[in-house]
């Protein structure tokens, strides 16, 4: 909002080249406003602010741009200023902006650090790729637990400027092992000599370097907290994760999985108005075509029953009904069951129960649909005479399909989720889609037989 109103003025000064009065304007300002001030300009123009701001303010800001601006402006800055920016950033949203680059740049980029902080890049690039060491950064405050609470805080006044964060001090024995971690609230609020291992508890929670990186959002989110240690296999303290890296995992899972439940191929990697055309036809397009062919099948399956319509024409009118109450409860049963999963409500061995939790609600709403329909087609025949005289029978038919269509779309959407976990794969490419063309299919098949059963000797 403050980058907005002060546009104009900015821009007056990028083209006055008064360098002094921009570094003064956004002396004060916050990161992110300037970034979202910097997404505005040209590109010269973002340069040129760059190289008047102070080091760290520039890095600062560098971090709250995307990956593809960071990458465009690292082309276009000059050596100095992307040296600078670089090694001023902190190490996990470096490592973030690595490992979104070809490994050409990356060796160039690398390069430009300074021998300490290619190292700290070097190790935290080689953990594998979506694994919570690539979240990580090694800049924290560890304690002994020999020291009393005096001997603590002038340590943290000596060596904690550079520290991701000091809510938080770590408790490591001699040979670097984590056995605690403390709140610094508990130093500020005890006498100076008071001893570490007076209040140290050992009641800690950490993550592994070599953890998914959903492990962590599961973590942060079953703990509520903002900032959690890294330990390597054997339990040594060597890094920590802040919840601004965890926020960020968990909107493009969540981004992904929403796109996976409209049917994408995969989740867009850009913003919708700066994704390519090509690239939107071609993730929309591949689950489109297989739709259609899976929607080819309805068509087969009503060919089948051609006798039953050439003899029943009125069936033909509540296929629409039919097939859509199929697909919907379908839809609600694995939109529910994927976000269970998600949260870590529902697991695999759930399935038995789940399946009878969704037959039951499915029948009762299969119930509810053939209530509803049979009375619009009663309402309709005794007021304008429609479907004939087995206007009944015809409703009849629609309500019992109806239970036994809601019934098993629920089931089946239900357990399409699980089926996919079982076998290793994503349940959120159970998308609306796939359930509603399976339903379609399954859904004719079982209003049709239930029409030859209860309109055989009448219309049949």
């Amino acid at each position: 909002m403050l980058g907005k109103l002060l546009q104009p003025e900015i821009e007056s000064l990028v083209a006055a080249r008064d360098f002094a009065g921009l570094r003064k304007t956004f002396s004060d300002w916050p990161p992110a406003d300037i970034a979202d001030t910097l997404n505005d300009l040209p590109s010269e123009d973002q340069i040129a602010i760059f190289r008047v701001l102070p080091k760290a303010q520039a890095a600062d800001v560098f971090e709250y741009l995307s990956p593809d601006e960071q990458e465009s402006l690292l082309r276009s800055m000059g050596r100095e200023t992307a040296t600078a920016i670089l090694n001023e950033m902190s190490p996990d949203d470096r490592t973030a902006l690595l490992e979104e680059l070809p490994p050409e740049a990356v060796k160039k980029l690398v390069l430009l650090l300074s021998p300490d902080e290619r190292n700290v890049a070097q190790k935290l690039l080689n953990y594998p790729e979506g694994s919570v060491g690539r979240l990580m950064t090694p800049d924290y405050v560890a304690i002994k637990p020999g020291w009393n609470v005096g001997e603590v805080l002038e340590y943290v006044r000596r060596h904690g400027r550079d520290s991701e964060s000091l809510n938080v001090l770590y408790v490591t024995d001699a040979h670097g092992k984590l056995i605690d971690d403390i709140r610094i609230r508990e130093f500020l609020l005890r006498p100076i000599e008071t001893p570490v291992q007076e209040f140290m508890d050992q009641n800690y929670t950490s993550l592994c370097v070599s953890d998914p990186e959903e492990k962590a959002v599961e973590v942060f989110r079953k703990y509520d907290r903002t900032i959690l240690p890294v330990t390597d296999a054997d339990g040594h303290l060597v890094g920590v994760v802040t919840v601004d890296d965890v926020l960020d995992i968990a909107e493009a899972e969540a981004t992904e999985d929403i796109q996976k439940l409209g049917g994408l191929e995969a989740a867009l990697d850009m913003p919708y108005l700066e994704s390519p055309i090509q690239q939107l036809i071609r993730k929309r397009g591949t689950v489109l075509v297989v739709l259609f062919l899976g929607e080819m099948l309805t068509a087969t399956a009503m060919g089948f029953f051609e006798e039953e319509i050439s003899k029943a024409v009125v069936l033909t009118l509540f296929l629409p009904l039919i097939i859509s109450s199929g697909g919907n409860s379908g839809s609600q049963a694995s939109t529910l069951i994927i976000r269970a999963m998600a949260l870590g409500e529902v697991t695999l061995g759930d399935w038995w129960r789940v399946a009878r939790r969704e037959v039951m609600s499915g029948l009762s709403l299969g119930v509810l649909l053939g209530a509803v329909g049979f009375l619009r087609i009663g309402v309709w025949a005794l007021g304008f005479g429609s479907y004939g005289p087995h206007w009944a029978l015809v409703g009849l038919t629609v309500g019992v399909a109806l239970i036994g269509v809601v019934a098993w779309g629920s089931l089946m959407g239900a357990m399409l989720p699980f089926i996919l976990r079982r076998v290793g794969m994503d349940p959120a490419t159970s998308s609306a889609p796939f359930v509603a063309t399976l339903v379609d299919v399954t859904g004719l098949i079982i209003y049709f037989l239930v029409a030859a059963t209860i309109l055989r000797g009448t219309l049949l």
